[in-house]
């Protein structure tokens, strides 16, 4: 009989730890209540372009875990110092690179929060402004690079995880195309010889 209550409490203690860790995934999830993080992202002024800054609007509803990995990172002061290392015309902007050469990441990868990857919430397009996460060829890689794309790119939709859009200073974004620009191993005239950096990153609101 003592042996039958312990196994009942037991289970019941079982039950009541999952149930603990189910509830506090979903706060997780739902911990903008609705409102969307705004990223003040200020690039240093250089020889061929006058620097300034431009805003982000970030979607939790779409990527939550891409949201919360990149306010992390921005909170932490990743950004600081760092650079777009990779300038695409017509295409998009890359940054994030903490060894500044397009090749490294973060410590910490998360779960690619895209369709292709059974991720089916995210519908967000890759239009003209669209904040997206880069990756390797695997689809759970992504870390701290993002980019920003300049026009449309309807080929990443799905598979690749956007999760904001710049709402101001598109223009300061578009002033990279301006700078000049070497051959990268992809053959595409897009690393900067002039490094346009990113003088600090900070979370500045909440738009709803």
């Amino acid at each position: 009989m003592k042996k039958t209550i312990a196994l009942l409490l037991s289970a019941i203690l079982l039950c009541t730890l999952l149930c603990a860790c189910g509830k506090k995934e979903a706060a997780s999830a739902s911990a903008y209540d609705g409102t969307h993080p705004l990223v003040q992202f200020t690039i240093e002024k250089n020889d061929e372009i006058a620097g300034g800054a431009f805003t982000m609007e970030l979607y939790p509803e779409y990527a939550p875990q891409t949201v919360d990995n990149f306010i992390r990172l921005v909170q932490d002061h990743f950004y600081d110092g760092l650079t777009f290392h990779r300038v695409v015309d017509g295409f998009m902007a890359q940054g994030g690179d903490p060894s500044l050469s397009g090749r490294s990441d973060s410590a910490q990868t998360i779960p690619g929060e895209f369709q292709s990857n059974g991720f089916a919430q995210n519908t967000l397009q890759h239009t003209r402004g669209v904040v997206s996460m880069a990756r390797s060829n695997d689809p759970d890689s992504a870390s701290s690079q993002f980019f920003i794309c300049y026009d449309a790119a309807a080929f990443l939709d799905g598979n690749y995880a956007a999760f904001g859009k710049v709402i101001e200073g598109m223009d300061v974004v578009d002033s990279f195309t301006t700078v000049q620009r070497s051959y990268n191993a992809l053959g595409e005239a897009a690393e900067p010889l002039n490094p346009i950096v990113i003088a600090s990153a900070v979370v500045v609101d909440n738009a709803q």
